[in-house]
């Protein structure tokens, strides 16, 4: 399968790749060198946030790789100059709350020297750590306020849990605290289902001083007579105040009916109940197995497979960073490069009620946590199945120490069905089907009640794209008895209510077809204007495709239309196909692209401003790799640094080095049946070829029986 092992690139060789993630050396090195120069400038306590590479200038990546930069460039080579490791992390004061940023270049004689300094402004802030959310969640759990108020209900101090998030943005505090919500349960029993017991309010935690802010009661529809009438306001209640007079309601205890989803809790139950309950025992064993090996190998984090060339990245923010993927084009007898850098910049979970404190429940889960510091230790054979190649991570700790995470990304192959096939039906004629194959690069990650799979894929035919899987538990509110669920939710188990809610993604594109001067074009298929029995259109069927490249910036930012059919694709216009003479390209294929239901001006409207549009084309700028910004923790707003200033102007984006932002995903209007646990929901995004092969490059996929496979029952076939 190494057919191109002896490209002149670095790629593909064993020397070291620049956008390698810090090993835990690199860690120790930087997080001491950063420590000592806070200390020299008296800063003496301080937590560590997050620390990170820093990536070389892609200018810089490409001539040491030595990848083609344009269609004529047939025969690059490195130039030997390995770009400097940096490495950049942010720390917090825990005296004052105050934050820093700091880089350092990692020297190749073990040595580190500090290349920058800068403290944040006040209210900016670096996205929250796993340290925090469960300190806060201690904190909670001991404050006497809290523990009062659940005794009123019925909850003991030993039974109070609570999910920890970012808070959106809270303008209450003013700014410069470091401040997370807290949504409060009760759990009743050992790993018993503590989402099925929700409390009537939640609290504000400041995490530097480790303490409760602020309890909120969210106003209620308790009228029966009146059912969408809300007992108070959805304005946020003033912070001395008194929050449950505000919501204009007496306390709602929890519903304490347990509704399980672990087997052997389910059965426990049921027994209880003088019932029998078990898994289902009549799914028989299904194996993947691959006796002569995977088909793809991997040196460090390059990987080939197919035909297909890349770089596996993963940090504490996107996680899984794919570069330099490239395809080895048989016909041209080299390596085409396709995307330079593709990751998940961002996402926001906007929930639907209006009445407050609900409308903080948007998180940014990439920028205010870390989908890196969330990923999961895969297991094999459960979440993944087959024959597994893993890839540990490396995060660090408050104090700025390295924290293996094994087993953050697996890799693997699966059956993709049908790649192509024909009959020839006349007598005599042949038919000839070949199976797919698809590689899987995967990680799982679990932000509070949510669990999301992130898998990017990649084909025999050059298709590229990844698939979200999202499951885990539903983000839940009470109901008071007899209050009705009203139209921003669901009530999936009785006076257990859901919110309906959005998940929104932003994927982060640079594409780099053949080169790096790319440009968009725009498609739609519109009907012919022409009537029906018109010379030019007599029968009436008539439609056509009308294609324009979006030149500047000032036009640079789409919507979806699915009445036309409006696609995207990202294309080289320098080189031109052999026979349909269009640029070659790689089109986008999506179907899940809801807007945004959330006003503009709305608090998450301000904020999440990538999610108005479903793609934006920037000039590539280095650094620009965050479409709400940097540091997203409790923004008003998105700040300078976000993709829609960059959108500002009328800047070039034709013919140049360019970056798409995909804003995608779906909008998740809860069922009964996504309760106790959620069956997964999908959503999928492909970048297919287009005009960028000479023609099929799956024709040498070879075809043929699997001799592994059998008939079903004792007989081959049935009858219909």
């Amino acid at each position: 399968m190494n057919f191109y092992a002896d490209s002149p690139s670095v790629s593909s060789t064993s020397a070291p790749h620049p956008l390698d993630a810090l090993s835990p050396a690199e860690i120790v090195l930087a997080s001491k060198t950063f420590r000592t120069e806070l200390l020299r400038r008296g800063i003496r306590s301080v937590r560590s946030a997050y620390v990170t590479l820093v990536e070389p200038p892609k200018l810089e990546v490409i001539a040491y790789l030595g990848i083609a930069t344009s269609p004529t460039d047939l025969n690059p080579k490195s130039n030997g100059k390995l770009p400097k490791r940096r490495a950049e992390a942010s720390l917090i004061n825990t005296i004052t709350g105050e934050a820093y940023v700091l880089t350092a270049e990692l020297k190749t004689d073990g040595t580190a020297v500090i290349d920058s300094y800068n403290q944040l402004e006040k209210g900016v802030q670096p996205g929250i750590t796993m340290e925090e959310l469960v300190r806060a969640e201690e904190v909670v759990r001991e404050d006497p306020e809290v523990i009062r108020l659940c005794k009123e209900v019925g909850i003991e101090k030993d039974q109070i849990m609570c999910d920890c998030w970012s808070i959106g943005y809270e303008h209450r505090f003013g700014e410069g605290l470091r401040l997370q919500q807290a949504f409060l349960y009760a759990r009743l029993g050992k790993d018993e289902h503590l989402y099925a017991h929700p409390l009537d309010f939640n609290c504000v935690v400041d995490s530097v001083a480790e303490k409760v802010l602020k309890i909120d009661f969210a106003p209620h529809r308790t009228n029966l007579a009146k059912p969408s009438e809300l007992s108070g306001t959805t304005v946020p209640h003033k912070v001395a105040g008194d929050s449950l007079a505000d919501a204009g309601r007496a306390r709602i205890p929890p519903p304490m009916e347990r509704h399980d989803y672990l087997p052997d809790l389910v059965a426990e139950k049921a027994a209880q109940a003088g019932k029998a309950w078990d898994v289902r025992r009549d799914l028989k064993p299904l194996h993947v197995s691959q006796p002569e090996g995977v088909s793809f190998s991997m040196k460090g984090n390059h990987l080939k497979w197919q035909n297909w060339d890349m770089h596996i990245g993963f940090n504490y923010r996107e996680g899984i960073v794919l570069n330099a993927v490239q395809y080895h084009d048989k016909l041209e007898g080299r390596l085409r490069p396709i995307m330079y850098r593709a990751s998940f910049a961002e996402m926001v979970v906007p929930y639907a009620a209006p009445e407050w404190p609900h409308p903080r429940k948007f998180a940014f889960d990439v920028g205010e946590y870390g989908l890196g510091m969330m990923a999961n230790s895969l297991a094999l054979g459960c979440d993944c199945l087959g024959a597994i190649h893993y890839l540990d991570a490396t995060m660090s700790d408050h104090a700025g120490n390295p924290v293996d995470l094994p087993r953050a990304v697996c890799i693997h192959e699966e059956d993709d069905g049908l790649l192509w096939k024909h009959t020839d039906f006349r007598p005599g004629g042949r038919a000839h089907s070949v199976r797919s194959r698809k590689l899987i690069i995967q990680m799982i990650c679990t932000v509070a009640n949510y669990e999301y799979a992130f898998a990017f894929f990649f084909k025999q035919d050059g298709t590229m794209g990844l698939d979200i899987k999202l499951t885990g538990i539903l983000n839940i509110y009470t109901l008071a008895e007899g209050e009705k669920c009203d139209a921003f939710g669901t009530e999936v188990a009785p006076r257990v209510q859901a919110h309906h809610h959005q998940h929104l993604f932003c994927l982060r594109l640079d594409p780099m077809i053949d080169g790096l001067n790319n440009s968009v074009v725009e498609t739609e298929i519109l009907p012919m204007a022409e009537p029906t029995g018109s010379a030019e259109n007599w029968a009436g069927n008539g439609f056509y495709s009308q294609k324009r490249v979006l030149a500047t910036t000032a036009e640079g930012a789409r919507n979806a239309n699915s009445t036309t059919g409006r696609m995207w694709s990202l294309v080289n216009e320098d080189k031109k196909h052999y026979s349909s003479k269009a640029p070659v390209g790689y089109k986008i294929m999506c179907k899940d692209f809801p807007p945004l239901l959330a006003k503009d001006d709305s608090l998450v409207g301000r904020r999440a401003t990538f999610a108005k549009k479903n793609i934006w084309v920037t000039p590539y700028e280095d650094g620009q790799l965050f479409p709400a910004g940097k540091f997203v923790q409790q923004t008003p707003k998105a700040p300078k640094d976000s993709l829609e200033y960059w959108m500002e102007g009328s800047r070039n984006i034709q013919k140049t080095d360019v970056v798409t932002w995909i804003s995608f995903g779906l909008t998740h209007l809860v069922r009964p049946e996504d309760w106790p646990v959620m069956p997964y929901e999908e959503i999928s995004f492909m970048l297919k070829p287009t005009s960028f092969f000479y023609s099929n490059p799956s024709l040498d996929v070879a075809g043929g029986k699997d001799a592994k496979s059998v008939p079903a029952l004792d007989k081959c076939c049935g009858k219909l």
